[in-house]
């Protein structure tokens, strides 16, 4: 194959030449780059209107069923270890125990959802609700551990949803798991708590 040198050195010298000097367009490059970057940009995909709402739950079991409480509620998970019964309790109250230097009560809500009663196991949790006013404990006969769950996809509880407190209810996701609502039950008058009190 027989090379044309002198045009491939003034073609060299011509990108050399542009390379020192910076390249600018010509008004038709211009607008060829300017349609092109239209045609990029129109194929790229559709961002999203509105990004999804999402809520941080912790999940636990009650009885056979799934149960979660948003996690800005919950101070921490320590085991069912060492609750005290003290006598006169309401039913829902299993008694107190120690939590980090403070005496706490720790409640049974399965009581609220007519859930019946077991014994608590290795596998029972106790998880401390907190808000302004309020903290106490609640059994959790197992800890599933924290979940991300899209608000849009929280049902209304249904009407046929068996139990005494249907208002601490947030609603239901797909997964048939039910979203208490926290602060309903941390500030609902009716539930009577021992006063936290620290040890001295």
């Amino acid at each position: 194959m027989k090379y044309d040198w002198k045009t491939i050195h003034e073609r060299l010298q011509a990108s050399q030449r542009i390379l020192e000097q910076g390249w600018q367009p010509s008004p038709d490059e211009t607008q060829q780059i300017l349609k092109h970057r239209a045609q990029r940009l129109a194929k790229k995909p559709q961002v999203l209107e509105q990004a999804t709402d999402t809520i941080s739950v912790m999940e636990f079991e009650l009885g056979e069923e799934t149960y979660a409480i948003e996690l800005s509620y919950i101070d921490e998970v320590c085991p069912a270890k060492q609750i005290t019964p003290l006598p006169g309790i309401p039913a829902y109250m299993l008694g107190i125990m120690n939590v980090r230097g403070k005496i706490m009560s720790v409640l049974d809500i399965k009581t609220f959802f007519e859930i019946p009663k077991k014994e608590l196991t290795n596998l029972s949790q106790v998880i401390i609700l907190h808000s302004d006013l309020m903290e106490f404990g609640i059994i959790a006969d197992r800890s599933i551990g924290p979940r991300i769950i899209t608000v849009n996809s929280i049902q209304s509880p249904l009407s046929t949803f068996s139990g005494v407190r249907k208002e601490y209810l947030k609603g239901l996701t797909e997964k048939q798991v039910v979203i208490l609502d926290a602060n309903k039950i941390l500030n609902d008058p009716t539930i009577i708590v021992n006063e936290i009190f620290n040890i001295t």
